[in-house]
């Protein structure tokens, strides 16, 4: 459902004792035409509801209700739990509570994100019970290494007249054995060992989505940083590949290999690009293109010049072990981004050109999820860029990465919606698919998606191919170039859509794969016989 915009809009004025036409001046609008916006009869957003949010004093989120939205996608998502969604809800019940008792309807939220959890801990145990097959045949493969590392060793011991490429052939299978050994044996570590110092979550990627909410995926400390560390990579030279390769070899001693893989590396290592402390060497597969590897050495250099900054903005979150790994790995890109693509010059070069992603990505020599990822950090108060949300699938449909926009309801893992373009994209590669949708709140937004492949090391090496989507409001969809020729007033051309099957109420919708979790009454079974149970033929009453 569309935010009460205008009435916020109303209530501001009227705090700060402005008159209509006053503001309607301020602003560059009619009179007639801000109160039909404060009656919530017109839409508005883009570069208006910028300049009304500043004459008003206020923050735009505010007037758009973002925080709301998001509080209310938590209730919807709990109201959708199988325990409840049976109950006879009123149709516009959790959005009565969010406006009425926004307290309660958090705690709703944080009670049943307590519950999810502690589902899911349950659930990792009962895996580890069930997992008892597993438990078996790893302890018979070390049953049989074991065997096979005593046998050997017996030879070496009791026949003395060895030869010594024999004696050579025994300590080698020997040698392989235990290695052998030491993997499963971490195997049955990883399954079975259980930390009493260490809490798992049942939801990491939500931990990080509410950091990255919180902050409104805008940190200053590590803008302010980014800036201060380009220009030390610029007083080696231009800034690039070279330049970041003087400053790191300068500043740290690293030294950058690519192509084979340098000495005390991983040969398992399925990565492009490793860092080893030890011999302080950047590797780089031959495959990485230029983009990755300025991108990855800004990174490099990030984390090793400010690592103590990165840390102070995970005080007091309070994350797991994973989460917080998770958290420092995208701070760490949040800087890599700053510093490649500065937040000024990129903000202007994107106002200008209407957040044109191919413009960019050629203009700052980035790749397109790079700036794509960039995109969703201009969020600095007062000098905002379009907010986004961020999505990227793999072919399979499962998405891979997401950066949250508030109000836009997104399944926290598994597959999203199968209309939305971030799939349609596959059937284009390397084209832009764009698509305006409409969710069944009546929310409408603008969803942008591309094609991005990993450049294959070979003809055994597979390419990656993955989609990446942007998603804005519709309301700011007019600053871009990718509404230019939409005519974004007319809803019948809308695409209906959901976050995912499960949390979709449509009754009507032909792509359906699952059941909603939450069916509206009197909605027909997707999945029911042909013939209604419980049918008779030629009974008598």
């Amino acid at each position: 459902m569309r935010a009460p915009i205008g009435f916020r809009i109303s209530n501001r004025r009227k705090v700060l004792r402005i008159s209509q036409a006053a503001l309607a001046r301020m602003v560059g609008i009619s009179a007639s035409y801000l109160n039909l916006i404060e009656n919530n009869k017109r839409d508005i957003g883009g570069a208006l509801l910028q300049r009304v949010a500043q004459n008003l004093g206020i923050d735009v989120g505010e007037l758009t209700g973002e925080a709301e939205q998001k509080l209310l996608q938590d209730l919807e998502e709990a109201y959708a739990d199988p325990l409840v969604e049976s109950l006879d809800f009123q149709p516009d019940e959790r959005r009565h509570l969010v406006a009425q008792y926004p307290a309660s309807a958090a705690a709703l939220a944080r009670l049943h994100r307590a519950y999810a959890s502690a589902t899911a801990n349950a659930d990792a145990y009962a895996d580890r019970l069930r997992s008892d097959p597993l438990l078996g045949q790893l302890l018979h493969q070390i049953l049989s290494g074991v065997t096979a590392v005593r046998s050997s060793a017996e030879i070496l011991e009791d026949v003395p007249d060895l030869a010594d490429e024999e004696q050579r052939q025994f300590i080698g299978a020997i040698t392989r054995e235990t290695r052998g050994l030491t993997d499963v044996i971490r195997t049955l570590i990883g399954q079975f060992e259980v930390s009493s110092k260490a809490r798992r979550s049942g939801s990491t990627a939500r931990e990080i989505d509410d950091f990255i909410i919180e902050s409104a995926n805008y940190f200053p400390a590590l803008e302010e940083a980014a800036s201060r560390l380009r220009n030390t990579i610029l007083s080696c030279g231009p800034f690039g590949i070279a330049s970041l390769e003087v400053a790191l070899g300068e500043g740290f001693g690293v030294t950058t290999v690519v192509g084979e893989r340098p000495q005390g590396a991983d040969p398992h290592y399925a990565g492009q690009y490793q860092f080893l402390p030890d011999t302080r060497i950047l590797w780089f597969s031959g495959a990485t293109t230029n983009a990755t590897r300025q991108f990855q050495l800004a990174r490099l250099f990030a984390e090793l010049s400010v690592p103590e900054l990165i840390a102070q903005q995970l005080q007091g979150q309070g994350f797991t072990a994973t989460a917080e790994r998770l958290a420092l790995r995208a701070l760490g890109t949040y800087l890599a981004g700053a510093i490649v693509l500065p937040y000024d010059a990129f903000l202007e070069d994107a106002e200008r050109s209407g957040y044109d992603l191919d413009f960019l990505r050629q203009r700052f020599s980035a790749s397109y999820e790079q700036v794509a990822h960039r995109l969703v950090t201009l969020r600095r108060p007062g000098r905002e860029g379009v907010p986004f949300g961020f999505l990227r699938s793999d072919p399979a449909g499962r998405l891979t990465k997401h950066f949250p926009l508030p109000g836009l309801l997104l399944p926290n893992s598994g597959h999203a919606c199968p209309l939305w373009a971030i799939y349609a994209a596959f059937r284009t590669p390397d084209m832009v698919t764009r698509q305006v949708v409409r969710f069944s709140d009546g929310s409408r937004y603008l969803f942008i998606a591309r094609t991005v492949n990993r450049r294959s090391a070979g003809f055994s090496d597979l390419p990656l191919t993955s989609s990446i989507m942007l998603a804005c409001n519709v309301l700011h969809a007019d600053r871009t170039i990718y509404a230019r020729g939409l005519d974004l007033n007319d809803t019948t051309l809308d695409v209906p859509v959901g976050p995912s099957c499960r949390l979709c109420p449509r009754t009507d919708c032909p792509s359906r794969q699952e059941e909603a979790l939450a069916p509206v009454a009197g909605q027909p079974t997707m999945r029911a016989p042909l013939v209604p149970t419980g049918f008779s033929l030629g009974e008598q009453e």
